[in-house]
């Protein structure tokens, strides 16, 4: 991949004209004065993670987006969020990843989080019975909130605690076959399957996406074709009166 560095005083005018050079190469990106290399991005997916208080929803953020686990983690209040860039599938991809309180008093500030969201992680405690109890009302609130075709990885987090499981792999595999969602089991302290969950979760999402764009497209052409053919035709309703309507008065158009 090559790389333009930008070094000296430039003219504000000179360095956009710079940038403007870069931006229309294939793959290229900008190298700014403080050494840092910043990837051209092929798409921004938002993702929210969500599920009970405690139950590892920041640790599992913090160990996919830095590779930390942090012992003196704190309750998370509303919502915080982060970025990490991959690239799946030759196109590099941008995850937002927002953060979401789990306490009940900050659902209404949460769920507002939740349009736009192209993509959720569920997380819920493998130790404690009742956070995969709750699992079933989380995804009827993400559905009522967020997009029908929104991506749902379910999540069994602290998978390094095998003497203290309450919930059997089973079960969750059961209610994410039944209700159509993506699952993993992970362990933040370890990170095992934190890598893969979020990547399966967003080559999901692309996948989602791609074929979307591909029905809108396909859509556009068809209903090109159909203006042409149908271009000034009309139909009498009543023989005799002078009430016509055109068929072309109203095509659908995808609103993707």
């Amino acid at each position: 991949m090559k790389r333009v560095k930008i070094v000296g005083k430039k003219s504000k005018l000179s360095l956009f004209l710079k940038l403007l050079q870069v931006v229309k190469m294939n793959g290229v990106g900008v190298e700014v004065e403080n050494g840092e290399y910043e990837e051209k991005i092929d798409y921004v997916f938002k993702v929210v993670v969500i599920g009970d208080s405690a139950v590892g929803k920041t640790q599992i953020l913090s160990r996919f987006a830095k590779n930390e686990f942090c012992f003196d983690s704190k309750s998370t209040i509303g919502v915080e969020f982060q970025t990490r860039t991959v690239t799946i599938n030759t196109k590099v991809i941008k995850a937002q990843i927002w953060d979401t309180a789990g306490q009940e008093r900050y659902r209404a500030v949460t769920s507002a989080y939740y349009r736009g969201a192209l993509g959720a992680m569920l997380v819920y405690d493998i130790t404690k019975r009742q956070s995969f109890d709750h699992v079933a009302r989380w995804v009827e609130e993400l559905r009522a909130h967020a997009d029908s075709s929104i991506v749902i990885m379910l999540v069994g987090n602290k998978a390094d605690l095998v003497d203290l499981r309450m919930v059997p792999t089973e079960d969750a595999v059961e209610f994410a076959e039944d209700q159509g969602l993506c699952f993993s089991e992970t362990s933040a302290l370890s990170g095992d399957n934190v890598e893969s969950a979020f990547l399966k979760l967003l080559e999901e999402i692309h996948r989602v996406v791609s074929k979307r764009a591909l029905e809108c497209g396909n859509g556009k052409e068809n209903g090109h074709n159909n203006a042409a053919t149908l271009k000034g035709s009309k139909i009498d309703l009543i023989s005799g009166s002078e009430l016509e309507i055109s068929e072309m008065k109203k095509l659908s158009s995808c609103s993707c």
